[in-house]
């Protein structure tokens, strides 16, 4: 198969190892994997940004900000917002390139395997897209994460439109209005699934939402940690 990334054919090493047993096809070539590296080192065991210390200033933040009384448990992130991702993140997201979501799936379901196990019960919420953003990008990429899982993955937000997070600063992200609304009640522990991380405020009022009408616990599952 072709690399998803540069398109340059992927070669696989014949011995009697790999006739034995065959290798998993490669999403993309060794030279591309190399830009799409995991998240290593130290991290806040909050949002998963890269720190030396348990807690990072930007979650302290947000816990005098809301008074102690966050809606999510923690998120973990997978990989870094590195100049490689943010490449193909932009192709797969905002140019519809559906296809480059499958480069992360193995990661996305090992990670979430190691660090999630042990939240029982839990059902998939992936954030949603208004109807004019799935018409501009024709699918939503937190509903592709989430349906790498082997979890239900239950719909249950919809979003109202609006300017795109990306266009706002983190003043104007933070103090936003909760652009979601409930369609279902949920009892159950709830992963929120996402593509990045950023100030973590679309991912709170998700899970704020949810809290509110019945659902345990929240935590959030992102690809990448900006």
């Amino acid at each position: 198969m072709n690399c998803l990334w540069c398109d340059e054919e992927i070669h696989v090493t014949i011995d009697w190892t790999t006739i034995a047993m065959p290798p998993k096809a490669q999403p993309i070539c060794d030279t591309c994997a190399e830009g799409v590296q995991e998240l290593t080192g130290s991290r806040c065991r909050k949002c998963s940004r890269l720190s030396t210390k348990r807690v990072c200033e930007d979650c302290l933040w947000w816990e005098e900000y809301l008074h102690g009384d966050d809606s999510i448990e923690f998120n973990y992130s997978v990989f870094p917002y590195s100049n490689q991702m943010q490449e193909i993140i932009a192709k797969w997201k905002y140019r519809g390139d559906y296809e480059l979501g499958y480069i992360f799936r193995e990661s996305f379901l090992t990670h979430y395997k190691t660090v999630f196990a042990k939240v029982k019960d839990a059902v998939v919420v992936p954030i949603p897209l208004s109807d004019e953003r799935i018409h501009e990008r024709c699918f939503n990429q937190a509903k592709m994460l989430a349906e790498f899982l082997p979890l239900e993955t239950k719909e249950v937000l919809t979003r109202v439109h609006g300017e795109k997070q990306s266009k706002k600063s983190r003043h104007e992200r933070i103090t936003s209005n909760n652009p979601f609304i409930l369609q279902q009640n949920l009892n159950n522990p709830v992963i929120i699934v996402d593509d990045i991380y950023t100030t973590g405020t679309t991912l709170r009022h998700a899970a704020k939402l949810l809290k509110l009408h019945g659902c345990p616990s929240v935590y959030t599952y992102t690809l990448v940690r900006g």
